[in-house]
């Protein structure tokens, strides 16, 4: 059987237990993802200077990991506002990017974005691995005099 999106959606919810350490917040988001065999792992966001932070996404997919599994089946990130009320977020570019190297079949999972929205990986990250393309652009460009920012281009 199997789990709905609102219980994951809770159970997201259920984690956040927002925390100020000096100038840095931990706990204001929180994750569930079901891997593939059906084990649920938590996670949290901790929000630090200099990009050393993490996503919830990042901390709950580290414990699927941990435990020795690679895909799943859906993921769900939820933020809670100054009133409590939970709130879904869709995953960043750099979540997007992290589930697609756990693996490749990743694609195929769900995102959930509210109790009746769901998009699977692929929705969200359609040109994916891909880097040798632009590489080869521009290396084709910088043969032309033109130099590209690889960041810019994506």
């Amino acid at each position: 059987m199997d789990m709905k999106n609102e219980k994951l959606i809770k159970l997201a919810t259920s984690v956040i237990k927002k925390k100020k350490i000096g100038n840095n917040t931990i706990g204001d988001v929180g994750c569930a993802v079901l891997s593939e065999k059906g084990k649920v792992h938590l996670g949290i966001c901790m929000d630090t200077i200099a990009g050393m932070g993490f996503c919830a996404e990042h901390n709950a997919i580290g414990q699927m990991v941990t435990s020795g599994e690679y895909r799943f089946k859906k993921i769900v990130a939820v933020w809670k506002d100054k009133n409590g009320k939970a709130h879904v977020l869709h995953p960043c570019g750099r979540c997007r990017e992290f589930m697609r190297q756990m693996s490749k079949r990743n694609m195929e999972s769900e995102i959930i974005l509210g109790l009746d929205k769901v998009v699977k990986l692929k929705e969200l990250l359609p040109y994916n691995g891909d880097f040798h393309k632009v590489y080869d652009f521009n290396a084709k460009c910088a043969k032309l005099g033109y130099i590209l920012n690889f960041h810019e281009w994506t």
